[in-house]
């Protein structure tokens, strides 16, 4: 089991992916739940960055129906790639608390430009997620951009996302595995399959007739093909509701919560993460504060806590 030193918190209380309100507040509830003195516990060094700045809908422009809130969402994914790639740099692990799903082509751009300029290293991907977040506009129903991060670190969608920091693609198509998926648009469906990406889809079928054990370890050799590591982002609505109400796309039929904390203990155990992101955590549709408390949980597990 690789226990993480040091980690660099980083809130990204952004709603604008989403139409759903209320996980603009995840960041909030995740820290006031006591992350930072539960890692310290495990020994971690923990840095808290705060939070980058993000627009509220009611004084941001929508401007493209077809990607809504692209000029606000734009702005905070820059200013998340950029601090995304200066904790990188100091040899710390970002751990960035969504916000909605937007927020990873700001992550997962900073991941990968810090490899990128440092020794001219790829990153790999596990993407957990009950949906494929692979549309576009072009192929989204909603036009909400927490639909289409996947799409745009792979270099689809729109111009000014797939660009974003003046590369494309963050992740190349061999090194990006998909956990969870259960809940696909038919445009994405087609797009996962002229792309050649169904054996990196690990869907819930998958993980029901091979179990996740199987299928993680499969999604990490995927990944760990990339020579720079790979970075993992999470949407909490992997995790059936049961287990985690507190999301604003909620899907029945998802991981249990042990299998959710398998699959991010070998995550741990292999080694070779570089970042860490969990997303959607929306406190104001939760019961009990048990989906804050799963995620920081689940944190804590990728991070090397173990039972023994």
């Amino acid at each position: 089991m690789t226990v993480t030193k040091e980690v660099a918190i980083l809130g990204a209380a952004i709603d604008l992916g989403t139409t759903r309100r209320g996980v603009d507040m995840g960041p909030s509830a995740i820290r006031y739940a006591g992350l930072s003195e539960r890692l310290e516990t495990l020994g971690i060094k923990v840095v808290d960055c705060g939070d980058v700045l993000a627009e509220i809908p009611e004084v941001a422009s929508v401007r493209d129906e077809r990607a809504g809130y692209l000029p606000a969402i734009l702005a905070t994914c820059r200013q998340i790639a950029t601090r995304v790639a200066e904790i990188a740099g100091q040899d710390q692990k970002p751990l960035v608390l969504g916000g909605d799903h937007s927020i990873a082509i700001g992550s997962l751009t900073g991941v990968a430009a810090h490899f990128r300029e440092n020794g001219g290293h790829d990153i790999g991907l596990i993407w957990f997620d009950a949906h494929a977040d692979i549309n576009t506009p072009e192929t989204s129903t909603s036009g909400n951009i927490h639909g289409m991060p996947l799409a745009a670190i792979l270099g689809r969608g729109n111009e000014q996302l797939v660009n974003l920091e003046g590369f494309s693609p963050k992740v190349k198509l061999e090194y990006c595995a998909h956990v969870g998926a259960r809940d696909l648009d038919a445009g994405e469906r087609s797009l996962v399959h002229d792309l050649g990406l169904r054996d990196n889809f690990f869907t819930m079928s998958d993980i029901d007739k091979r179990g996740m054990l199987e299928c993680v370890e499969d999604a990490i050799g995927i990944a760990s093909k990339a020579s720079g590591g790979y970075a993992v982002t999470f949407d909490v609505d992997m995790i059936d509701p049961r287990f985690a109400p507190g999301s604003g796309t909620l899907v029945r039929g998802g991981a249990t919560y042990r299998e959710a904390h398998l699959a991010l203990e070998v995550i741990a155990e292999h080694g070779g993460m570089r970042s860490f992101e969990i997303v959607e955590v929306n406190p104001m549709l939760d019961q009990s504060n048990i989906t804050v408390e799963l995620a920081c949980e689940l944190i804590l597990s990728v991070l090397g806590k173990t039972i023994l």
